[in-house]
This record gives C-alpha cells, sequence and structure tokens, in this order.
C-alpha cells in the first residue's frame, strides 16, 4: 500500500502543479497540499517508530513536494508548517508502535493516495 502514496506523490511532485505561476498567490489547492504534507510528516514518524527501516523515506517524499511546487515565502512555510504538525502531533501521542499506530498508518496512506490522486486528476490536466 505505501507503494501506491509514493507512487501518487512522485506524480504530483513531477507534474509541479504549481510551478508555472509566476507569483506566490495562494492556488486553490493549497489545502490539499497542506493535508498531504501533513500526512507526510505523520507517515515520517510513524513509519519510523513501527520499523518499517524506510529511513527519511517519507521526509524526502515532502522535499521532491516541495521542489516540485517551488513555493517561496508563506506558501513554503505554511507547508513545512502542516509536515511538522504531523510529526509532531504524533510524536506526543505514540513513543511506540502500538496496533492504534498501524491502523493509523493505513489510514493516513489511504488518504494520502486519495489526495494525490485527486489534486492529479483535478490539476494535471
Amino acid at each position: 500500500m505505501p507503494k501506491h502514496l509514493f507512487a501518487a506523490v512522485m506524480i504530483v511532485a513531477t507534474l509541479g502543479l504549481g510551478s508555472a505561476r509566476a507569483q506566490d498567490a495562494a492556488a486553490p489547492f493549497d489545502g490539499d497540499l497542506a493535508r498531504l504534507s501533513e500526512i507526510l510528516g505523520t507517515l515520517h514518524y510513524l513509519r519510523g517508530i513501527c520499523g518499517n527501516n524506510e529511513g527519511a523515506k517519507w521526509r524526502n517524499e515532502m522535499q521532491a513536494l516541495v521542489d516540485a511546487e517551488t513555493p517561496s515565502g508563506e506558501r513554503r512555510a505554511r507547508m513545512i508548517a502542516s509536515f511538522n504538525r504531523g510529526y509532531n502531533g504524533f510524536q506526543q501521542t505514540y513513543r511506540t508502535c502500538t496496533p492504534a499506530a498501524g491502523i493509523a498508518i493505513r489510514r493516513y496512506i489511504e488518504e494520502g493516495a486519495k489526495i494525490s490522486r485527486d489534486l492529479t486528476a483535478r490539476y494535471a490536466n
């Protein structure tokens, strides 16, 4: 299942949804990017404590998303803050991998994949 989210994030990143914008104005998909960023932060933390041996995979996915989107100023700060909110929120809740953490991982992978598919379908054309 993580392969599906990885592929969807890479599609979104490859398309560079916002890279063509000359200015750093808010985009209609910024809310979705913020949520996807938060999910990537969550997965970076939870997959780490659950021993998935992925290292910085989810952080690297976030970096690929930021690189493709090329936001500056406030938009970039919001994306990074969303990633950190996802990471920190679960860091405060989970110290070890639990069955609930496993369920959360599955749900966040599914939600992230859906957001990525929706973004691609809506804005890639």
